[in-house]
């Protein structure tokens, strides 16, 4: 089944009852590099990691553009395999984009669950909270509730971390409400 398109993904979010804005701009492929399309779009804005552990397993990061990431601390909180970044190839065989268009949105890709979201915390104090739309041209904003409607709707439920100044994380148990989300 082919990887879907960004029309695909608009259309789920229209199903889900999640509102969604979406700007174009020119390609982006860091964060660094879109820092002036960034100051120009409110909310928060993300950066994604698409990481592999040394066991082969598959983690999707999702946090604020800013936050510092002890990659290290992180593997050892959750208990996976020391993190390498995945490969182009493992990226568009199980989240179906290319590098530079990772985002939160590619999820949609992976019916199987094989990749373990894992969520900074710091993006539900945001509304909007911006993504690419899978592909890096764009930058789709939806409201924190959104995230998590999407993500349930995908039948995901992220592992939150709240990241301090330097980059320790800590985890955030299940059941526990994001800051700041109203129902």
């Amino acid at each position: 089944m082919p990887p879907a398109t960004e029309a695909d993904l608009y259309a789920h979010l229209d199903a889900i009852g999640v509102a969604h804005r979406t700007t174009r701009h020119r390609p982006v492929f860091t964060v660094e590099e879109g820092a002036d399309l960034k100051a120009r779009m409110p909310g928060g804005h993300s950066k994604n990691l698409f990481l592999k552990d040394k066991k082969g397993a598959l983690f999707l990061l999702c946090a604020l553009g800013d936050t510092r990431i002890d990659l290290n601390a992180v593997s050892k909180l959750i208990g996976a395999g020391r993190f390498s970044f995945g490969s182009a190839e493992l990226l568009k065989r199980h989240l179906g984009v290319e590098p530079g268009s990772v985002t939160l949105f590619a999820l949609i890709n992976d019916p199987e669950r094989r990749v373990t979201l894992m969520l900074d915390e710091g993006l539900f104090e945001h509304d909007p909270v911006n993504f690419h739309p899978l592909r890096n041209d764009a930058t789709t904003a939806i409201g924190p509730d959104g995230m998590l409607k999407f993500m349930r709707s995908l039948g995901r439920e992220p592992i939150r971390l709240r990241f301090d100044a330097a980059g320790q994380p800590a985890r955030i148990e299940p059941g526990a409400s994001p800051a700041h989300v109203h129902s």
